[in-house]
């Protein structure tokens, strides 16, 4: 079933000296009792672009309130409206990637966390979905926050420290045990070309969830590219898109409702 939704930025207090900008979708006609899930949308380093609001408008067309925000936001409010992919922004992208701390990322999740369900009526369990550094934002977000799903494509840096959240020490080392203990049913998305995430990595990973007896699947796809899932990018691959995003519906749909 797909519905009908309704999009919007909204502003919230996140305990910064400016509210965070975040980006809302949600159906439509209201839910019955106990709400339609949350799902939280975490961005690539390119922040909240029209890409990633797409996506957020896709989970909820699906029955879910969404919500990606713009974690960026204690940069300035110029941060908003995300950055056009080129090679200077992607130097200014790692600049602010790297003013994010754990215990200010948190925050924002949750304060997102907490205004879809407070504000739009979101009810039951909530999941959490991202791109690249956002896969990375989702992989911590699942050992820190009460979450049932985490949907991840190719995700950067989590084996190793010195990136992002994988200060001071890997996000793999520090939330991999959480997610067990948590019981987040976590789907791991991979390009098998990625000039990101080698082959290598990709079998830390996997090798840390089974370790750790995480509900995981790990996935990668043939011939496929970081940053597959975007149509009009020049590493789209149509045929990873499509499949990755069948097992992201099925995904939400078991453990979510």
């Amino acid at each position: 079933m797909t519905h009908e939704i309704v999009a919007r930025d909204v502003a919230i207090e996140a305990g910064a000296e400016a509210p965070m900008t975040a980006y809302l979708a949600r159906p439509a006609v209201p839910a019955g009792a106990g709400g339609y899930p949350a799902v939280l949308v975490g961005s690539e380093l390119w922040g909240l672009t029209e890409q990633v609001r797409g996506v957020v408008r896709q989970v909820a067309a699906l029955g879910y309130v969404a919500i990606a925000p713009n974690l960026y936001h204690r940069s300035g409010a110029e941060t908003a409206g995300g950055l056009v992919e080129s090679d200077e922004n992607r130097a200014r992208g790692f600049e602010l990637l790297g003013r994010l701390t754990r215990d200010g990322v948190e925050a924002d999740l949750r304060a997102a966390l907490a205004h879809v369900r407070e504000a739009e009526g979101a009810g039951g369990r909530a999941g959490v979905l991202g791109f690249s550094l956002g896969g990375h934002i989702a992989y911590f977000a699942a050992g820190r926050l009460d979450l049932a799903a985490a949907a991840i494509f190719y995700p950067g840096w989590l084996p190793d420290a010195g990136t992002a959240l994988s200060r001071p020490d890997p996000l793999l080392d520090a939330v991999t045990d959480a997610l067990a203990a948590r019981d987040v049913r976590v789907l791991m998305l991979f390009a098998e070309l990625d000039h990101v995430i080698d082959a290598e990595q990709r079998d830390r990973i996997g090798a840390a969830l089974a370790a750790a007896g995480v509900r995981h699947e790990l996935v990668v796809y043939p011939g496929a590219r970081h940053a597959f899932f975007f149509p009009g990018r020049e590493p789209y691959d149509k045929a990873a898109a499509e499949a990755s995003w069948l097992r992201v519906r099925e995904l939400f749909a078991a453990e979510l409702g």
